[in-house]
């Protein structure tokens, strides 16, 4: 098996929409799916009623967190016994599951999908139609044509297009798969500079970049903002994995009946690696623009206490009537958008023409379309670029493009 791919943490995975009469049936009592055919490629040949730990979660671009239970599929062919007692020689494949929240949350039109991992638990997914996150998983898992009853069904996962990239990585922690990268040289290393504890954003970012030295800002702005962000991510779980260990085990021993705190730690985990998410972007758009020797203010306060990430050339020039807001600009940061980029929208009063930079991949056309009415220009590395339709693309603005657009203002 090739590293690096899908095939690491999927031996197969199907998707199909939801019918009307389908999503009826999954709310109801009557949880079979017919017409599963192409479920067995992945699922196997049932013997009897096989059934599989599954992991049910419902995703929508207005939550931050999916709807998420734990349960079980059950594969089997309903014709089974009739061939073996009386040779009747048909076939007929369903899946059954539980009620359960997912179920109860699903639509016509919404995106099922039914993937086996490489531990032989499944994962069934359903995402709300139209949704970022719906066209984030039909590009991940390489579907486009899903017009036909039927699941779309695929089972080698390491062709080209199923290379784990960043874009993928950040996708596939969207659906609770997280990805196992490490860089365990550079633990000690890590463990000496910051004294066995988490650093500052700002410090850690630094310490980031260091490791990459032959990357520029100033040449490449896209391909490093990219891989500096990759690289930190990975550093930040291989210093994680170490620390949580010692906390785990020193709750374990000193406080073993202590659920709370066990609760405490894990939801303060979660909330670090968030922030951290999205300190390090601003960290290195900050180093960026100091590569090309633009003038920024970071965090600065415009009206009523709002603080855009970036204004350019100063907070100050902000402040000064005298100065042409048409030389004024905005930068969002925000690693990923949900519907959370509408945050943007009143931070800065004197510039009705705002910029968004993200790492989000494949956002839906609904949502670019929302941005270009709302006079937001996305921004993003253009390594990302070919995660979205050739539509978006004509529109899309990429690092390079946006400094260089920042220096007429400026000079």
């Amino acid at each position: 098996m090739k590293r690096g791919y899908l095939s690491d943490y999927f031996e197969g995975v199907a998707v199909k929409r939801l019918s009307a009469v389908e999503a009826d049936v999954i709310r109801s009592n009557q949880h079979e799916f017919n017409g599963v055919e192409g479920l067995k490629n992945i699922l196997g040949e049932p013997s009897g009623k096989v059934r599989f730990t599954a992991k049910f979660l419902y995703l929508t671009d207005q939550d931050d967190e999916p709807i998420a239970e734990d349960g079980f599929l059950t594969w089997y062919d309903a014709r089974q016994r009739a061939r073996i007692e009386r040779g009747v020689m048909r076939w007929e494949y369903r899946l059954y599951f539980p009620t359960n929240l997912v179920s109860q949350c699903a639509a016509e039109g919404d995106l099922l999908v039914i993937a086996k991992k490489s531990d032989d638990t499944l994962l069934a997914v359903v995402a709300e139609k139209g949704t970022t996150i719906e066209h984030q998983i039909l590009w991940l898992f390489g579907f486009s044509d899903l017009t036909h009853p039927g699941f779309s069904v695929k089972s080698e996962l390491e062709n080209e297009q199923d290379r784990i990239s960043f874009a993928a990585r950040v996708v596939l922690e969207q659906i609770g798969v997280e990805i196992e990268d490490e860089a365990p040289n550079y633990l000690d290393e890590m463990l000496l500079k910051f004294n066995g504890t988490f650093p500052k954003t700002t410090e850690f970012s630094v310490y980031a970049r260091s490791t990459l030295p032959d990357l520029s800002g100033f040449e490449d702005p896209d391909n490093a903002l990219l891989r500096w962000m990759e690289r930190e991510e990975i550093l930040f779980r291989t210093l994680e994995k170490h620390l949580l260990g010692n906390s785990l085990r020193e709750l374990t021993q000193n406080h073993a009946e202590d659920t709370e705190a066990f609760i405490k730690l894990v939801q303060s985990t979660l909330q670090r690696r968030k922030s951290r998410a999205g300190s390090a972007l601003e960290n290195h758009m900050e180093q960026i623009f100091q590569d090309h020797k633009l003038c920024y203010s970071r965090t600065p306060v415009t009206e009523g206490k709002k603080k855009p990430d970036f204004i350019l050339p100063s907070i100050n020039d902000y402040h000064n009537l005298e100065f042409p807001a048409s030389r004024l600009t905005m930068l969002g940061a925000k690693s990923t958008c949900k519907d959370r980029w509408r945050q943007i929208l009143n931070e800065a009063d004197r510039i009705p023409h705002k910029h968004l930079l993200t790492l989000e991949p494949s956002i839906s056309e609904n949502q670019t379309a929302e941005m270009q009415d709302e006079n937001i220009q996305l921004v993003l590395p253009q390594g990302l670029h070919n995660t979205y339709t050739p539509k978006q693309q004509q529109w899309l603005m990429d690092v390079g493009g946006f400094l260089d657009w920042v220096k007429t203002l400026q000079y």
